[in-house]
């Protein structure tokens, strides 16, 4: 496998994905459904290395992605028309195949990792804008009328009252932007060698069932616990959602 940051070579030219084939185990010479001691040996040089570019590409996107969606979801709150031109655009991102994308990017920015995080950054940015102006303008407005009548300033009343009414529906758009760019940058090894999709698109080349079904499992236990973990960081930073009134 290769390193971040190792230029890319021919997969053919790289050598098989088990080393010292002629003294592996019956099960990984007869390419079994699941070889677990190769899994065992190669946990750590095989996938943890891909594991953690796959969640640096992933948070690179994602952060990346919220603050242009959130700046622009600020602007089109205050200024109405700014938010048809922006979401159109968005949205004309959104819609291209992530291979044709990255193959459009290819010949402007290169076998380069910018290649895969604007094309990643691009998928993410409808989501959290959509998300973070209808969290915004779902703020009820006897919420706005008492922080007005409290003599708050407009600024105040944004950083008090709307943004953390609006704070459920951006963590939403947070939380589906995230899983699904954990899928999208799968398909980013199609320009770098980088991220769980590297041995996958190794496995596919060379047949081998075990790395493809432990990449995948990896991949999908990924976005699980991504999930999770915004999950209790919603319900940290929004205690009051969770409050009963008695009956």
């Amino acid at each position: 496998m290769m390193l971040a940051g190792a230029p890319a070579a021919p997969i053919a030219q790289q050598g098989p994905v088990i080393p010292h084939f002629e003294r592996a185990s019956d099960c990984i010479r007869e390419n079994g459904q699941f070889c677990f001691s190769w899994f065992v040996d190669n946990f750590d040089r095989v996938f943890v290395p891909r594991l953690v570019e796959h969640i640096w590409l992933t948070g690179l996107a994602v952060g990346i992605g919220f603050v242009i969606a959130f700046t622009a979801a600020l602007v089109a709150h205050s200024l109405d028309w700014f938010e048809t031109p922006f979401a159109i655009l968005a949205a004309f991102l959104y819609t291209i195949p992530s291979l044709a994308f990255f193959q459009l990017l290819v010949p402007i920015t290169g076998l380069t990792v910018t290649s895969a995080e604007i094309a990643l950054v691009s998928y993410t940015i409808l989501i959290l804008f959509r998300n973070t102006l209808t969290g915004l303008r779902g703020v009820p407005e006897d919420a706005r009328l008492a922080a007005r009548a409290m003599g708050l300033t407009k600024g105040q009343i944004l950083r008090r009252v709307e943004l953390p009414l609006a704070l459920p529906a951006i963590m939403a758009g947070v939380r589906i932007a995230t899983v699904s760019t954990i899928a999208l940058a799968t398909v980013a090894a199609f320009v770098i060698p980088e991220g769980l999709g590297r041995p996958i698109f190794l496995a596919l080349r060379q047949f081998f069932n075990t790395e493809l079904i432990v990449t995948a499992l990896l991949a999908i236990g990924l976005a699980l616990v991504a999930d999770g973990l915004l999950v209790l960081a919603q319900r940290a930073l929004t205690p009051w959602t969770r409050v009963r009134t008695r009956p």
